[in-house]
């Protein structure tokens, strides 16, 4: 895959009008997709789909019609469609040897930073484990999300979390241009953008169709959020069958540079978060860290302040020297309950399962 050789970690996004005519599945167009994400997954690439679709499959088989459905409509449109849409990617990516896992999830798991980091674990845990996560909006309680439709948003989300270094959103137009094409023949494709200006927002048009709700404006969001943590985005067709080998094979597209690599992005976001506690840790533990190991309760000598799950705390070394910052995956209590203690000793003291690390490595910054 040339145009994207050497990533590490993608995110796909999926519209509804690429994967569902007329009420139903576009199987054909699916298979050949899955081919292609075998094909980044046999060349060692982690691959994460953000898929709308739920909605337009329920309301075929609700039999709903007309532009615009009402709010309940929707709804019971996504519960009935959901569940067709993880089979129909089950069933596509199986031949190929790969298991998928249903995530769903809205906007407000990645606002709240304790689910933010739950979702994370949850997404990376499936990961290493070789899985293909098929994320999706949970349309049938995030009312908002239905109104507004953000998947892109959701993607450019997605992709931060989890650290991606590309990020495809797969559309039904081969790119961003200065204005409409399906109403200005002299409107631009752009080729690679650097920055997104003022003047490049002032181009960007609304959603073109009735299933597919995301428009330019979304687009030129998920493209801020994705390239300020250093994921490459990238605006392609969709339409014809195996359009991520097209897009390598150089199709039409436009790309969105990033700002430095995710890891060294994700670093400097935490680093600059107010510290609500501090957390003290002995010579081992400081030792541990400096090698790029997690931190374990088992090295805490001490906890300051009171911080939930999800802040950020200070990490002190034992001569009480600042050696980070990082995102606790306890709360104070918690911390307090456990710090000293070896893991196995964990799950008895708190009276329920609980983490390995009270900070992970991807989420410290020293």
């Amino acid at each position: 895959m040339a145009a994207l050789d050497g990533t590490r970690r993608l995110v796909i996004k999926v519209g509804s009008s690429l994967l569902v005519a007329g009420g139903a599945l576009r199987a054909d167009w699916l298979r050949a997709l899955a081919e292609d994400i075998a094909a980044l997954k046999k060349g060692g690439a982690d691959v994460v789909l953000v898929s709308s679709g739920s909605i337009a499959l329920g309301r075929g088989v609700l039999g709903l019609s007309g532009d615009v459905l009402a709010l309940e409509q929707s709804q019971a449109a996504a519960a009935v469609g959901q569940i067709r849409l993880a089979r129909a990617y089950e069933e596509a990516l199986a031949p190929h040897g790969l298991t998928t896992a249903q995530v769903l999830v809205t906007l407000e798991d990645s606002a709240d930073r304790r689910r933010y980091l739950n979702s994370r674990a949850t997404l990376e845990q499936l990961l290493n484990l070789g899985v293909v996560p098929i994320v999706n909006e949970n349309d049938t309680v995030a009312t908002d999300e239905i109104r507004y439709g953000d998947n892109d948003r959701l993607a450019a989300q997605i992709a931060v979390a989890i650290g991606a270094d590309h990020l495809v959103l797969l559309s039904d137009v081969d790119g961003f241009y200065s204005a409409n094409p399906a109403t200005d023949p002299g409107a631009r494709r752009f080729e690679t953008i650097d920055d997104i200006t003022p003047e490049i927002e002032a181009m960007a048009g609304d959603a073109g169709s009735g299933l597919s709700r995301g428009g330019m404006k979304t687009k030129l969001w998920a493209a801020k959020t994705a390239t300020g943590a250093g994921c490459a985005l990238v605006i392609a067709d969709g339409r014809q069958d195996h359009p991520i080998r097209a897009l390598d094979d150089g199709a039409p597209a436009t790309w969105f540079a990033p700002k430095g690599d995710p890891k060294t992005a994700r670093k400097r976001w935490i680093a600059a978060m107010k510290p609500q506690g501090e957390i003290s840790v002995d010579a081992g533990a400081a030792r541990a860290l400096s090698r790029g190991k997690s931190l374990l309760p088992a090295g805490v000598s001490t906890v300051s302040g009171e911080f939930g799950r999800g802040d950020p705390v200070l990490i002190l070394g034992p001569d009480g020297a600042r050696l980070g910052q990082g995102l606790s995956r306890y709360t104070s209590e918690e911390a307090r309950t456990i710090a000293g203690r070896r893991s196995e000793e964990i799950e008895p003291l708190l009276g329920y399962p609980a983490r390995a690390a009270l900070i992970h490595r991807n989420d410290m910054a020293l």
